[in-house]
């Protein structure tokens, strides 16, 4: 490993390295929560991913044990971030539309959680050596999930925020993108358009009942957005069905 200098860590990455982590199999969430007085409890939930009850002395983060595992790490990580970023702010309910990396740039309580768990879970000090040389895409992506146990859409998004080229990642259900993340370089003269076009593959898997994921395809840029002479571009795009139903698309422009 290269040498790190703490101080340019971010505060969850410091939390880490305060831990001794220096690969991605020793970053031990329960651990760390008991450390800091946090029960953790997996449980079935209903209407929500996670929760934190916070008292004076110690808390209790409850997980929705329905949930695949990467999602429960960053539902853990989450929670672990309100209580020891906001707990003076008392308790957390955390529904599903709150918890998720790509809800990691808004202005809000709930939104700097995420931003923590995604250190957390994908700290840039293990995620960058990791990373170098590899393409980003979605294959890249689920090697990086696997590692480093994380959520396939956690990582897709780490990737496409690393890569000097200009990368989004989209996720669409049947009847509209349900959000996007793009990385500097993915202008913001390009407007992603709001409904898939027939022609790509993830149109076929959200409106199919197969799953798996496809392989990286060269495509017409102004099948996925308008706007920045996108008619004149060429990108890479590969797809894959998600859990929810919802498909997940990375999108790497070519120079």
């Amino acid at each position: 490993m290269k040498l790190i200098d703490p101080s340019r860590l971010s505060p969850a990455e410091r939390l880490l390295w305060d831990y001794g982590v220096v690969a991605p199999d020793q970053i031990d969430l329960d651990a760390i929560a008991n450390d800091n007085g946090a029960q953790v409890v997996r449980r079935h939930m209903d209407g929500c991913e996670a929760r934190l009850l916070a008292s004076s002395d110690g808390a209790v983060i409850s997980i929705n044990s329905s949930s695949y595992e990467g999602r429960q790490r960053f539902s853990l990580a989450h929670e672990l971030a309100h209580w020891l970023c906001d707990r003076k702010t008392g308790s957390f309910l955390c529904a599903k539309e709150v918890i998720g990396p790509q809800n990691a740039e808004a202005r809000s309580v709930e939104a700097h959680a995420n931003g923590y768990a995604s250190q957390l879970v994908l700290p840039d000090y293990l995620v960058i050596p990791w990373a170098e040389g590899k393409r980003a895409n979605l294959d890249v992506a689920k090697s990086l999930a696997n590692d480093f146990n994380a959520s396939l859409t956690a990582a897709a998004i780490k990737l496409a925020k690393r890569t000097t080229l200009p990368a989004c990642i989209v996720c669409h259900s049947q009847s509209r993108l349900m959000w996007h993340q793009r990385n500097a370089a993915f202008s913001s003269d390009f407007y992603l358009l709001p409904e898939l076009h027939s022609e790509t593959e993830a149109f076929k898997l959200v409106f199919s009942g197969g799953n798996g994921m496809q392989r990286p395809r060269k495509e017409p840029a102004d099948r996925w957005m308008s706007g920045g002479g996108s008619y004149r571009l060429t990108l890479e795009s590969q797809s894959i069905k998600l859990p929810d139903a919802t498909v997940l698309t990375m999108l790497t422009l070519i120079k």
